[in-house]
């Protein structure tokens, strides 16, 4: 699954990375833990590309009670365009999640110990997403957001045996256009990103809690 990611890079390195033009005026902090529930930057096509805040959990339009929300961090590229809460959005409303790293927790007997995985360029990349509208009876309104993933890579399998799903730069289109419903060709967007291309290292408990969202999440063993 993918619980934690980050995205400290500075919303013009963002922009200039997808395209964006001169990006809107967001509330943008660089963000080194950011956990499922929070607000999150998501890149959606309208009549342009837009970038727009999404909670990360999604809540399926249907649902009766948004806290299903919690349960719908992750969607498995394996089965996104069956399952009821997926299909539909995996249809008609993908986005682009930006980050610039993600943690992962390596299992060795009873403990877990943290990695962050980021690539060997350290420039952002992309999430595969999938987000949703929920409206509820009071007239209130939620946008989520979901992270799709895949099998690990060849880096990350000593690691953990999932990991999301990254969007290589000339699919960002094709995963964006509303008018794409060729499930063929989206799942062929959906596969384990170059390991060659990435690097990860152990880091230290501290971003375990995620109230912890500092620049020491990225702090690694041999630096502690």
């Amino acid at each position: 699954m993918c619980g934690r990611y980050s995205l400290t890079a500075d919303q013009y390195l963002v922009a200039e990375e997808f395209q964006l033009g001169v990006p809107k005026t967001l509330k943008w902090k660089p963000r080194f833990n950011i956990a499922p529930s929070q607000a999150v930057p998501v890149l959606i096509k309208q009549q342009s590309l837009e970038m727009e805040y999404f909670r990360w959990g999604l809540v399926p339009s249907w649902a009766k009670d948004p806290a299903i929300g919690h349960q719908m961090i992750n969607a498995r590229q394996e089965t996104v365009a069956e399952k009821p809460s997926f299909r539909g959005p995996f249809k008609n409303s993908r986005c682009l999640i930006p980050a610039d790293g993600f943690y992962e927790w390596k299992a060795e007997g009873k403990t877990k110990k943290p990695h962050y995985i980021r690539l060997k360029s350290k420039r952002p990349f992309s999430f595969a997403g999938l987000c949703s509208q929920w409206a509820g009876s009071d007239g209130s309104e939620i946008l989520s957001c979901a992270i799709i993933t895949c099998e690990a890579n060849e880096l990350l399998k000593p690691i953990h045996a999932r990991m999301p799903v990254l969007i290589e730069a000339a699919g960002r289109d094709a995963w964006l256009e509303p008018a794409n419903h060729d499930a063929r060709t989206l799942n062929g967007l959906l596969r384990p990103y170059p390991a060659s291309e990435m690097e990860a290292y152990e880091v230290t408990t501290f971003v375990n809690s995620p109230a912890n969202d500092a620049a020491e999440c990225l702090s690694g063993i041999a630096d502690s």
